[in-house]
């Protein structure tokens, strides 16, 4: 099938051209001796006009049908300026019925009234809706210029398996039989963490991939079981040689992709993170900052206050300006709800007015801590302040959730704003109730702060790593760190996770003997290329960012899979299924 021109293309410059189009019926209007038939392919629509001696042979075509036309183009008189060919139509002289289509179940238009899980059983229909589509090439053109940046700084792209060794640390690994080894499993790459590291004892400086990575963990908006990963790597490197080649890439991508010159990122230690914002992907387009305000509390009366410190916990507070007469007491008791999901006990408030100070707490506090809450905060009259007493992580993460719901339910954002963090210096470990014990925050192969080295076994809830994070928007775009280089120093954190030499060479052995040979110091950064899509594309659900998604339950709706297989692909892996009672 040949054509001139796609149907975005003609414009009125092209008035009196014979042109040749082909797509697909998007919408057909019949006004008695004329039809109007609007053609559409990837890159648009053009309107066509079949006069009385045409119409005949289009009676049968309905929406969907491919459609190839010959024609003249001409001059519309109805302009229609919400489109870029509606400045011009086609009269069609020649017109062939390419392939006939069935009543589609989806209406296959930018607003569409589809159910998610009806357009994802139809994606192949779902695709050819425009925004789709352009969030498709908005992933193409991401990932071309990521390419181009990358191999300009002298990188060089390297493809790192999919069938590799099972490593559970962390989420749980997709694992895959081996026919030919009856018991034994490859895995799928959660990323591709240990195969570049092995790439920087090898040599090659300075790595990187656009990698397929697969996780079998719980999923949300922003996430799906496999995904991909802007993976690069690079030796002989510091935290600021990372940081600025990727501020470099985001630099890169956002100038070309959306016209924005992103200024120098802001950075800010885990720690004070949390304690300023209550998370550690904090959106920074609106304030509205957090602040321990414990010390006002070392003597009061406050009962339920004075408990909690006695317990080691502290008093972290919120002011929401000019919001005293903002909620009413029903929707004030819903926030007292919501941060109870994030494990706080209370959400206390005052009000600050002309005529003094009301709130939930106002009778049990005395004049002296209202007004040295007032002025430690910079309280205006009509303002209101939230406070959270607890445990510190808990009062930080709960008031900071609070934070992130009021920003978007009091309009504090500006949607069309991208503001990057790097988050640094995160804590080396986290204590696992479950396991009891201390495990990798980041992974088993980030090197501790130098100062914390002595802390891996004495003090590892004070241990920090050189570990960081990019955030943009509340999102958190990559976790990256510099990386242990040192066999002794990785037998130490080892060590200090509980996890005995004989189990780390069982499930790193490969990775631990090239230490032996000469490890160079090396850093790098995973970077989630569907995120980064999501936020270019300014949608809030990654599955409109990947071309043929799973479910929030890990279902392919379209192809029906994850499947049975067939007992005869079983009895050659020698596997069985075992039967839930």
């Amino acid at each position: 099938m040949k054509r001139t021109h796609h149907n975005g293309e003609l414009r009125l410059s092209d008035a009196g051209k014979s042109v040749t189009l082909i797509g697909w019926v998007a919408k057909r209007r019949n006004f008695g001796a004329l039809v109007f038939i609007d053609l559409r392919d990837r890159e648009g629509i053009t309107q066509l006009v079949f006069n009385e001696t045409m119409s005949h042979l289009i009676s049968e075509v309905r929406n969907e049908y491919v459609l190839q036309i010959s024609g003249k183009v001409v001059e519309r008189q109805d302009k229609n300026p919400k489109l870029p060919t509606g400045d011009i139509e086609v009269l069609v002289e020649e017109v062939t019925i390419v392939n006939r289509a069935k009543t589609t179940p989806i209406i296959i238009a930018d607003e569409t009234d589809a159910l998610e899980d009806t357009r994802l059983k139809y994606r192949y229909l779902d695709l050819r809706r425009s925004c789709l589509q352009k969030n498709l090439k908005l992933r193409h053109q991401v990932t071309l210029i990521t390419r181009n940046f990358l191999s300009e700084k002298g990188f060089i792209e390297v493809e790192t398996p999919i069938l590799c060794k099972s490593t559970p640390e962390g989420a749980r690994d997709y694992l895959v039989p081996s026919r030919l080894y009856p018991g034994e499993f490859y895995a799928l790459p959660q990323s591709p963490q240990i195969y570049k590291q092995l790439l920087m004892v090898g040599g090659i400086e300075k790595y990187f991939q656009i990698a397929r990575c697969f996780r079998d963990e719980d999923l949300r908006a922003d996430r799906q079981p496999e995904f991909t990963q802007i993976d690069i790597e690079m030796s002989f490197v510091e935290e600021e040689d990372v940081w600025n080649m990727t501020e470099g890439l985001m630099q890169k991508i956002f100038q070309s992709v959306k016209g924005i010159d992103l200024p120098p990122f802001l950075r800010l230690r885990y720690d004070e993170c949390m304690e300023r914002y209550g998370s550690d992907k904090p959106d920074l387009r609106f304030a509205m900052e957090c602040h321990n305000i414990t010390d006002i509390f070392q003597s009061t009366d406050f009962q339920m206050f004075a408990n909690i410190l006695a317990q080691g916990g502290i008093v972290q507070s919120m002011v929401v300006e000019q919001g005293a007469n903002r909620f009413s007491r029903k929707q004030l008791d819903q926030l007292q709800e919501y941060v109870k999901v994030y494990g706080a006990k209370a959400l206390a408030y005052l009000k600050y007015s002309d005529e003094g100070v009301s709130g939930s707490i106002a009778k049990v506090l005395s004049d002296e801590e209202k007004q040295t809450i007032k002025e430690t905060l910079s309280v205006q009259s009509g303002d209101l302040v939230f406070m959270i007493a607890d445990q510190k992580r808990t009062a930080q993460t709960a008031l900071g959730a609070l934070r992130q719901k009021l920003g978007h339910e009091l309009a504090l954002i500006n949607e069309n704003e991208y503001k990057f963090l790097w988050v640094t210096n995160f804590p080396m470990f986290e204590y696992s109730e479950s396991e009891d014990r201390y495990v990798a925050a980041h992974h088993p192969f980030t090197a501790p702060n130098e100062e914390d080295v002595d802390k891996l076994m004495s003090d590892p809830a004070h241990c920090y790593s050189r570990a960081y994070d990019l955030v943009v928007n509340g999102y958190e775009l990559l976790s990256g760190s510099i990386r242990i280089h040192d066999q002794e120093l990785q037998e130490k954190v080892f060590e200090a996770i509980g996890m005995s030499m004989e189990e780390a060479h069982n499930k790193f052995g490969f990775f631990l003997d090239a230490f032996q040979y000469g490890t160079p110091p090396h850093g790098g950064v995973g970077i989630g290329l569907e995120r980064l899509v999501m936020l270019l594309a300014q949608t809030d659900n990654i599955r409109d960012v990947v071309a043929f998604p799973k479910t929030a339950s890990a279902a392919d709706l379209m192809s029906e899979a994850p499947s049975p297989v067939y007992e005869q692909q079983l009895d050659e892996l020698g596997l069985a299924i075992k039967k839930n009672e």
